[in-house]
């Protein structure tokens, strides 16, 4: 077995070829699984699979992570559409390409539980960012295939499928990644840092950052979907931030429903003094 993590050496290329490989393929088929599942939008999948990225950035560095979840999110997409898709390759590919390169670039320089926290709050937002405008942005005035509402208020369907995904995938990264990489870590120690094998979650993880991690934007979801709720609904559509109703509703039960999960795992949390993960 290669032990190149406890001797402090740089994984050999095959063992960093086949982890990423792995890495594209396992997010890949996750990421098909539930890619007919979209945001309000009709654009913008449900994807929770972004755990698996985030776990391999971790357990073994930003290359990994991010080219693994650049292969993997166009397979995914040209699998789906029976085709190459050109959407994915200007928005999705880059996208996770940046977000997980800096995921495990931000891990491997301090590995604690609340460094894992806060990185996959910020990746994630930085990620989800970068695919939202990028894709956007090209549907809009690059192909011009959004409807003409959707193109004039492409900004804020940007920032919409930023939140639809930053609440969609911040439970799973949070609450699946840490077991998961202690799994990993128990199973393969030789491939995996002393101070990952060492870190305790219990004692470097307070359930406060736990709980802050999923009350915050629990609590941002919730505002915005009470502000849709309470706007009147005809100046919405004047605006252009949703093009019909039906899509208003959609928009105000993604915000509520989103926002209250979150803050009821957080208060959980915070509450029971339990952290979902059991740790060494």
């Amino acid at each position: 077995m290669d032990t190149s993590a406890e001797t402090g050496r740089r994984p050999s290329v095959a063992l960093e070829v086949a982890q990423t490989t792995m890495c594209a393929v396992l997010y890949a088929m996750g990421a098909y699984l539930t890619s007919y599942i979209s945001s309000p939008w009709g654009a913008g999948q449900f994807r929770p699979a972004v755990v698996i990225p985030a776990v391999f950035a971790t357990l073994f560095g930003p290359m990994v992570g991010g080219v693994g979840a650049a292969l993997g999110t166009l397979i995914a997409d040209s699998a789906r559409h029976g085709q190459i898709y050109v959407r994915s390759l200007v928005s999705a590919v880059p996208g996770n390409f940046l977000g997980f390169y800096i995921f495990g670039w931000m891990m491997k320089r301090k590995f604690t539980w609340e460094n894992f926290i806060n990185t996959s709050q910020v990746t994630l937002v930085v990620s989800n960012v970068v695919v939202a405008f990028l894709y956007v942005y090209y549907r809009a005035f690059v192909e011009v295939s959004f409807p003409v509402a959707f193109a004039e208020a492409w900004v804020y369907v940007s920032l919409g499928l930023v939140g639809w995904w930053y609440v969609t995938m911040l439970p799973f990264v949070l609450l699946l990644g840490p077991p998961l990489i202690r799994a990993v870590a128990s199973a393969f120690p030789g491939l995996v840092s002393d101070q990952m094998k060492a870190s305790n979650l219990r004692a470097e993880a307070s359930r406060k950052s736990f709980s802050v991690a999923m009350i915050a934007p629990g609590l941002l979801m919730l505002l915005i979907g009470l502000g849709i709720v309470a706007a009147d609904p005809q100046q919405l559509l004047t605006l252009k931030i949703a093009q019909n109703p039906l899509i208003l509703v959609g928009m105000q039960v993604m915000f509520l429903a989103g926002g209250a999960v979150l803050l009821a795992i957080g208060l959980l949390i915070l509450a029971t003094g339990k952290l979902v993960v059991k740790a060494k």
